[in-house]
């Protein structure tokens, strides 16, 4: 087989798989046409502003933050009081504040020493009388509220990407405290919600009294009252005889959080149920190790958002790995794995506002591209055959090519076309045109020359090829800065805009080439050329 031959063959070989991944499967959808599953499976996915879908727009509730940093704060002091043998109460006042109460004049100085080394981002006000008044630094408190803001958003992105959801939008809103999330295409919005506003917040606490039937059982050792260092939780999955949850008085302070999970993942538990298996970093599995050796034969209870999903007992010291049983279905299972992989919120979230957008937005916008596309399609295919004659039909080839390539590499990577992307897309048809401009001025100008015919277009192509790699790279870097930087829609234009910079490459310079080459193949002389 000729060198010819092989370039018209891999030409052949290009159209058959870009036009049967990228056009095919859009033509089978519209006309009923048969079409495997794997292929209609890669169709080219429409965005929020074409298809429709969910937008939401969340507060973070930043008070939580705030919350979250004085309990353990004031829970850590709890600790160390005890170590020292303090006999001090520590009391929660509000999300920024906790009081100390009962501290001996004789222990001052522990207490102080205490209070120096566990409680450094808050204020200790003038003690009276063996009490102090904790209040958190401003500017702790401050920048809390911010960095809650900024995780909330980036466990929403991972939890969305893992969704599946594809070029979605999650971005700060107009108010400080406001996410906006856009899922084009999401149909199980109730999902999408649960999985998106699940605080997902790990905790392995030890048991000190249950599982018992009620909360006055479990605190009957105590007098009916909850110590400082404890709290009262109940098990939504262990059910008691008459049918009620069960009840805990655990730790207040976690032994292990989710912040020391190195990952989660779907696996069977002894009853061959769905669970939710866990490993911890190395953090982590220094303390699980610690403290379950330290209590073997006693109850951990694995906490999630504050409801005890299991409590096993300690058999022996545990080094890194953990598992979440508890009667969970596959679909529960595989939601709490993709929760607990993203990462906690720092705060929960209220919806402020939900909108379904639907398809008649698409229509509209998709019959106006589509216009518009065809509209400077065909407007570019009369100059071309009116300027560059017969060659022009060469350039109308190549730019047809181009737009079957870049759909079908954007159907196969499973890219999302939006309003954005439409425009990269006809920014493309203007660089394919570009580039041949550039090709057939260079080849005129070999003819005017004196180049033969083949002479003129093997130079013409050979000479432009530097300059087109050139500009390509140039807007390759472009195109980067924009899928680094930008958000959604931007990041639609610059995925459009890389491949349509890939597929009119490769047209431009080597089907082209190809085109004028089969033409002429059979001509030993040829005089003069249609340009």
């Amino acid at each position: 087989m000729s060198n010819l031959q092989w370039k018209l063959a891999l030409c052949a070989a290009v159209f058959i798989v870009f036009f049967g991944v990228g056009v095919y499967p859009i033509l089978a959808t519209r006309y009923n046409l048969p079409a495997p599953g794997w292929l209609s499976d890669r169709q080219l996915k429409l965005g929020l502003d074409l298809k429709g879908g969910v937008h939401l727009v969340m507060r973070v509730q930043t008070d939580d933050a705030l919350r979250v940093k004085t309990e353990q704060d004031s829970g850590r002091l709890q600790e160390e009081l005890k170590r020292r043998s303090v006999p001090a109460t520590v009391a929660i006042q509000d999300v920024t504040t906790f009081r100390v109460d009962g501290v001996p004049p004789a222990q001052d100085q522990a207490f102080r020493q205490a209070a120096e080394q566990e409680s450094i981002d808050f204020e200790r006000g003038t003690g009276t009388n063996g009490s102090y008044t904790f209040a958190m630094r401003p500017n702790i408190a401050q920048a809390l509220r911010e960095e809650a803001v900024v995780q909330a958003r980036q466990t929403i992105e991972r939890r969305v990407n893992e969704l599946g959801v594809a070029e979605p939008i999650v971005a700060r809103h107009s108010a400080a405290d406001q996410i906006l999330v856009q899922l084009p295409g999401v149909s199980d919005v109730d999902r999408a919600k649960e999985v998106i506003g699940s605080p997902g917040m790990l905790e392995l606490k030890l048991v000190e009294q249950g599982p018992s039937p009620s909360r006055e059982d479990v605190l009957r050792t105590t007098g009916g009252v909850v110590p400082p260092d404890m709290e009262v939780l109940s098990g939504g999955r262990e059910a008691a005889a008459g049918g009620g949850p069960m009840y805990y008085l655990v730790r207040r302070v976690a032994a292990v959080t989710g912040q020391d999970l190195r990952s989660a993942r779907v696996q069977l538990d002894e009853n061959n149920m769905p669970a939710v298996g866990f490993t911890l970093n190395a953090s982590g599995s220094a303390a699980f190790s610690r403290v379950t050796g330290e209590n073997v034969g006693r109850y951990l209870a694995i906490v999630l958002d504050k409801t005890v999903q299991s409590a096993p007992t300690i058999n022996s010291r545990i080094a890194g790995d953990g598992q979440i049983a508890g009667g969970f279905t596959q679909e529960e299972a595989q939601n709490l794995a993709l929760i607990l992989r993203s990462g906690a919120l720092p705060a929960t979230l209220t919806y402020l506002q939900q909108q379904t957008i639907g398809p008649t937005l698409g229509a509209d916008s998709i019959r106006a591209g589509i216009l518009a596309s065809l509209a400077g399609l065909l407007l570019i295919v009369a100059f071309l055959l009116v300027y560059y004659k017969l060659s022009g039909i060469n350039a109308i080839v190549a730019l047809v090519m181009n737009l079957i390539i870049l759909l079908g590499m954007m159907a196969y990577a499973g890219a999302v076309m939006t309003l954005p992307g439409i425009a990269g897309f006809i920014l493309t048809i203007g660089i394919g045109v570009d580039s041949n401009v550039l090709i057939f001025e260079r080849i005129k100008e070999e003819l005017d020359a004196g180049k033969g015919v083949k002479a003129a277009i093997n130079s013409g192509f050979s000479r432009v090829f530097l300059t087109l790699v050139d500009t390509h790279i140039a807007g390759f870097i472009a195109a980067a800065f924009l899928f680094q930087f930008g958000t959604g829609p931007i990041r639609g234009f610059a995925v459009t805009l890389t491949f349509g910079l890939i597929s009119n490459l490769f047209t431009s310079t080597f089907i082209s080439k190809a085109l004028f080459e089969a033409v002429l193949s059979g001509r030993r002389q040829v005089q003069a050329l249609s340009i």
